[in-house]
């Protein structure tokens, strides 16, 4: 039997950070889907497919990545993709308090479904997918935090909403 585990994530954009807790999953884990979060209430800077290509071009070097979708419950996705355990990133505490509240609903609606914090290497525990957009609106170098085809994806971006 396959371990699985689901890494779910709105990636808005995916980062340094992100990807380093995917490459660590996959040491771990036989078979890490990546679930790209259709969330419109974040008001995303790319649409869902634009984030799952970027995704896609992030994790080309891992074998055992699949990136699929998903829209509404996470739990819901947990089922859709027979996964029994969920990787979450936690930068700080105040991230912890939330994902600990969405850990333990999502077990009280699915007590099947298990979550694994991950913090971040150090070299990106500050880094967040907002703080990368505003540093790109402000003409600020990202490179240090982003995948070279996400950094171009983004500045493309920025210059389109400057037009």
């Amino acid at each position: 039997m396959k371990r699985t585990v689901l890494y779910p994530g709105t990636f808005d954009p995916v980062t340094n950070g992100h990807l380093d807790i995917i490459e660590r999953s996959c040491r771990l884990f036989d078979l890490v889907f990546i679930g790209v979060a259709q969330n419109d209430k974040k008001n995303p800077l790319f649409t869902l497919d634009e984030r799952m290509e970027l995704m896609r071009k992030a994790c080309a070097h891992l074998n055992n990545v699949e990136i699929v979708s998903f829209d509404g419950l996470m739990v819901d996705a947990v089922r859709q993709y027979k996964v029994t355990v969920v990787i979450r990133g936690i930068r700080a505490v105040a991230d912890f308090e939330y994902e600990f509240q969405m850990a333990l609903m999502n077990h009280e609606l699915n007590q099947e479904c298990e979550t694994i914090f991950m913090m971040p290497s150090k070299t990106y525990s500050f880094v967040s997918s907002k703080l990368i957009k505003e540093v790109s609106r402000c003409c600020g170098d990202i490179s240090a935090f982003v995948h070279p085809a996400v950094g171009e994806a983004i500045m493309k971006k920025v210059r389109e909403e400057k037009l």
